[in-house]
């Protein structure tokens, strides 16, 4: 089980790499059925992997010149100090026990996954949906509508807190409907926004009393990290869109199984 997780991995980088989005998703459930990492902790360690592989497909964009750093600026400030207050303060202040349906005991583990499942459901509709909004040209000039831009960073910064996810999905859309981005360059400039908020939302959980296996955190890393290189090249040969809208059909499938899953075979 332990060499399929680190296979596993390798599919998070390349998930990355291809279209910017998917690493969290993926790297929440493999953590926690393959690798038996507890819930709340592989939340904490998926901001880590997820955030240090984003940040070297983001330096890559950056040498490719597809990344606009004022937007991660304005979008990242927000949302960096919304994925840190929820880590510090947030998430360690909920219950272990929620409440209870009949026999059914909502832990916070279960909660966590719950809403992590919701995301997931959410985020493949906007996968698998055909986009109706035209792409920006590179050298359009850009027009930031400033106040939806922190709002929205703000609002990805405390569901990365809450599950884990890096947030690509919302973060993309974002960008292209409200910066008015190609989308290349959303890709790219997403990668940094992820990498900030996510490895400073580790950061938040270092404060915390959680034992970190830096063993496991550190192999799962590096095979993601060899994945977002194979990501990087196959998305020169392979359609975004095509292989979007297949990796929504895949997120549906998973999200439905973990509700499953947690409510009646736990």
């Amino acid at each position: 089980m332990e060499i399929l997780g680190y296979v596993l991995a390798v599919i998070v980088g390349i998930s990355l790499g291809l279209i910017g989005s998917g690493g969290s998703i993926l790297t929440v459930p493999i953590l926690v059925y393959v690798m038996g990492v507890n819930p709340v902790l592989a939340t904490a360690y998926s901001l880590f992997i997820v955030g240090s592989t984003a940040l070297v497909g983001g330096v890559q964009s950056a040498v490719q010149k597809r990344v606009d750093f004022k937007t991660v600026l304005i979008f990242g400030i927000p949302s960096i100090a919304a994925v840190y207050a929820t880590r510090m303060w947030l998430v360690p202040f909920i219950p272990s026990e929620l409440f209870t349906i009949g026999s059914l005991v909502i832990t916070k583990a279960i909660a966590l996954m719950l809403l992590f499942a919701v995301v997931m459901i959410l985020a493949s509709v906007s996968m698998i949906r055909p986009g109706k909004n035209k792409e920006q040209e590179e050298n359009a000039p850009r027009v930031y509508n400033y106040p939806m831009i922190l709002l929205e960073g703000a609002v990805v910064g405390l569901l990365t807190g809450l599950v884990g996810a890096g947030g690509g999905f919302l973060i993309i859309p974002a960008l292209v409907l409200l910066a008015r981005m190609p989308m290349k360059l959303a890709v790219g400039t997403s990668l940094f926004i992820i990498a900030a908020k996510s490895l400073i939302g580790f950061i938040g959980d270092l404060q915390g009393s959680e034992i970190i296996d830096w063993k496991l955190l550190g192999i799962f890393t590096a095979f993601s990290v060899a994945g977002i290189f194979i990501g990087i090249l196959l998305s020169k040969k392979i359609p975004g869109q095509k292989l979007k809208k297949g990796f929504g059909w895949f997120v549906l499938i998973m999200g439905i199984y973990i509700i499953i899953k947690e409510l009646f075979f736990k």
